[in-house]
């Protein structure tokens, strides 16, 4: 049994609330105190309507209070105050853990609240049913999920276990490709391909996330020196972690290899995080300066979600600024997201970087960032990461003009 909660201090909205629900759930409960509707029982198919100016408790509290409890319902966030405190309640929510459906501003609209409870509804579970105990004449099987330690990674890396999918970026305006992002996977040779979320903290943590980038690197090389002698210039992005920026001998590592293989440094554009840099800025300012002066790009990742980016675009000279796809997702529907895109646009532009969206899932959000000058767009609307090979067949079709239509 799924139940609607209600929790909003004001009558005359939990009616309007109530009146909505109604028509989507069987079991509405309202709560004009916060303290009150805590004391519930509630379950991973509920919904809750929470108001978050509320007199005893406010959402805030209330969202504390959930996230204590580990509480698996779903929330639906509503404020009267303005969207940047919606905004900020909804990551404070989900960085609990807690599951934040949509917000909204009132007055709310209450076809587009009718909309998202109907999907809610329709996508809820219903609890599953008591079943006779079935003997089995047969063994189970049952799939184990590899959860790989520092041995096994140590093993993949001197094994050569690593492979690269290539995401490709493409120039917006004239939809042609311009680049690739280098992602690293696992091929396992009795767990299959296995993605970088399971071991790049394990990397990082157990101390092989220096050898983890050197493979990847030396793969990346290989690759652009097949591309060299097939004539095709596309340049390759490599994400680099903190551990990879706080090794002085690094630039010197990177510009030899180049050499080696008569490449183009600035084929290759290296990737960190606002994050990465913030454990030694001397350092990191020391490395990623000598990596420019080698001929190499460098690349600012997940902008606009750390704390000192105007800071460290002053400092370090980047070539392009890559916007965190949070704000990018949102570019169409969300005016604040859309003012951030714009300005990390015209920021960009001004210091003479180009700039890099990520995570385009649709033709909307690619035809709003090329409104807006943006320069170069990546994500699953253009393509999926995908392997050196098939990323020539990738190539020939968008020539052709095939990959839009």
């Amino acid at each position: 049994m799924n139940k609607l909660f209600i929790v909003d201090d004001d009558m005359q909205t939990c009616n309007l609330l109530r009146t909505v629900g109604e028509t989507v759930f069987t079991f509405v409960e309202v709560y004009q105190q916060g303290s009150v509707f805590l004391q519930q029982k509630l379950t991973d198919q509920d919904v809750i309507l929470l108001d978050l100016m509320m007199p005893d408790l406010d959402g805030v509290e209330i969202i504390r209070y959930l996230a204590k409890g580990q509480s698996k319902a779903t929330l639906i966030l509503i404020s009267g105050y303005d969207r940047g405190v919606l905004h900020a309640a909804e990551a404070l929510a989900q960085d609990h853990g807690l599951t934040v459906a949509g917000n909204f501003i009132k007055p709310i609209s209450t076809s587009e609240l009718k909309q998202l409870l109907i999907s809610l509804r329709s996508s809820i579970k219903a609890p599953p049913m008591v079943t006779k105990t079935i003997i089995q004449t047969q063994p189970l099987t049952t799939k184990v999920t590899f959860v790989p330690n520092e041995e096994d990674l140590r093993i993949a890396i001197q094994k050569k276990q690593l492979v690269l999918h290539y995401q490709p970026q493409i120039n917006l305006k004239k939809q042609t490709i311009v680049g690739v992002e280098a992602l690293v996977r696992w091929l396992h040779p009795s767990h299959g391909l296995i993605y970088p979320d399971k071991f790049i903290t394990l990397a990082e943590q157990s101390g092989l996330i220096e050898q983890l980038t050197e493979e990847v690197i030396n793969l990346a090389v290989a690759q652009s020196q097949q591309w060299k002698e097939q004539a095709i210039t596309i340049k390759i992005s490599i994400n680099i972690s903190a551990q990879n920026i706080t090794s002085l001998f690094f630039p010197e590592q990177l510009g030899k290899l180049v050499q080696k293989f008569l490449l183009d440094p600035s084929m290759f554009v290296f990737e960190v995080t606002e994050s990465a840099l913030m454990g030694n800025i001397l350092t990191s300012l020391d490395i990623l300066t000598r990596l420019r002066l080698k001929g190499f790009q460098l690349s600012i990742d997940d902008f606009g979600t750390g704390f000192s980016s105007l800071s460290l675009l002053h400092k370090i000279p980047f070539t392009e600024l890559k916007i965190d796809q949070s704000f990018v997702l949102n570019v169409v529907n969300d005016t604040e997201s859309r003012a951030i895109v714009e300005t990390c646009v015209m920021l960009g532009h001004k210091l003479n970087m180009e700039v890099v969206a990520e995570g385009i899932e649709n033709k909307a959000t690619f035809d709003c960032l090329l409104d807006m000058g943006c320069d170069i767009a990546q994500g699953y609307y253009i393509a999926k990461p995908m392997t050196a090979s098939a990323l020539n067949t990738w190539v020939n079709k968008m020539k052709t003009n095939e990959i839009f239509d």
